[in-house]
């Protein structure tokens, strides 16, 4: 058995976005330098969208792409998350959301096993995580036992 996530993001940013920010995003995305680019003092000790190829767990295909877009800079990802990666995910979409243009839903956390995806939710230069209950939608914590 094993207690992985699926998560999906979908964000736009600006073109404005610095050389620096952009350094720490294609970082972790796996492209570029192999340590840890200038402008991330709290990034983790590895890339954490990096992975590519089949998913073992939850199907389909590990993925993560950042183009450029007619508003600036598109990035699309999906990958398997473990529950130990949380406290530095946790991290990694504070620093996204701080960044992105995008509103509204921007992607969903989906525990392998379960049927329906935790919906994230932009706004206001931060996300939350909308959990979808057969009652109707209550309010999580952005990633299931992170630090905030």
């Amino acid at each position: 058995m094993s207690d992985l996530y699926e998560l999906q993001l979908a964000l736009d940013f600006p073109d404005s976005l610095s050389a620096a920010d952009l350094d720490v995003l294609r970082w972790h995305l796996g492209e570029g330098q192999d340590a840890v680019p200038d402008g991330a003092e709290d990034a983790e000790e590895y890339p954490l969208l990096s992975s590519r190829g089949p998913a073992q767990h939850i199907g389909g295909a590990l993925v993560c792409d950042l183009c450029r877009s007619a508003r600036g800079w598109a990035l699309s990802a999906r990958q398997e998350v473990h529950p130990d990666e949380f406290d530095d995910l946790h991290r990694l979409l504070a620093w996204l959301a701080a960044r992105a243009t995008t509103v509204g839903a921007v992607g969903h956390l989906r525990f392998y096993e379960a049927e329906v995806p935790d919906v994230l939710i932009a706004e206001a230069g931060s996300f939350r995580r909308v959990v979808l209950r057969p009652s109707g939608p209550a309010e999580g914590q952005l990633l299931p036992g992170a630090l905030d």
